[in-house]
């Protein structure tokens, strides 16, 4: 109660919002993403029990996942994303993507392709966090938001009968490729059916993310 009672006092002062802006579940989110957290994921998605920490997309969000892309209710989230920024170390919502000034080439691309269309996920000791986006593009975008990430890994995993339009988006902080791609499913679900992966593609970042 008393880091809550302090946080809204922080989020005052930087946001110029009253204190009843931010409501405890909103704090309580926002104290869930940190990297000590897993940013929301504590459980790595090849563990048993894991929960998608996050979704970045213009869906509807797993019940109980922080989403941040939300055009319904814009303006609770640039608050939200304000309050978020409050953490040195904590998440950070991604930022809108850079125009070129007229005339100048385009930079060159910031990641690399290190495979593609596989059947099995990357696990590795170097696990930030994980949630679901809806394009290979919005995970690019959330690793370029979580300090340190330097590799990421979208896939399908399909687990349920109707399975999932989403991606499985998650962040490492090392380069990876086709061979640390040992997550291949076979987790039963809660209705019977066995969880597999489909379209699992990795992308390493130049430089690793940082603030």
């Amino acid at each position: 109660m008393r880091f809550s009672t302090l946080f809204t006092a922080l989020a005052v002062v930087a946001t110029g919002a009253s204190a009843a802006t931010f409501s405890s579940s909103a704090i309580s989110s926002a104290t869930k993403l940190t990297s000590a957290n897993h940013y929301g994921a504590p459980i790595a998605p090849w563990k048993a029990g894991h929960y998608p920490g996050w979704y970045y997309g213009k869906g509807v969000p797993p019940k109980g996942v922080t989403c941040f892309l939300d055009e319904v209710d814009i303006l609770y989230l640039m608050l939200f994303c304000e309050l978020l920024d409050l953490f040195p170390f904590g998440y950070h919502c991604p930022k809108p993507p850079q125009n070129p000034p007229p005339n100048n080439p385009p930079p060159p691309p910031e990641y690399s392709q290190t495979f593609y269309s596989l059947t099995c996920a990357i696990q590795d000791d170097s696990y930030l966090t994980y949630g679901l986006v809806d394009t290979v593009a919005d995970c690019e975008a959330m690793c370029d938001s979580v300090y340190g990430c330097t590799f990421f890994n979208t896939y399908h995993d399909v687990n349920g009968k109707n399975g999932s339009l989403q991606l499985t988006c998650a962040l490492f902080g090392k380069c990876l490729t086709a061979s640390s791609a040992d997550n291949c499913g076979g987790q039963t679900q809660p209705d019977g059916t066995v969880d597999y992966i489909t379209n699992s593609d990795g992308y390493c970042k130049k430089t690793a993310t940082g603030y």
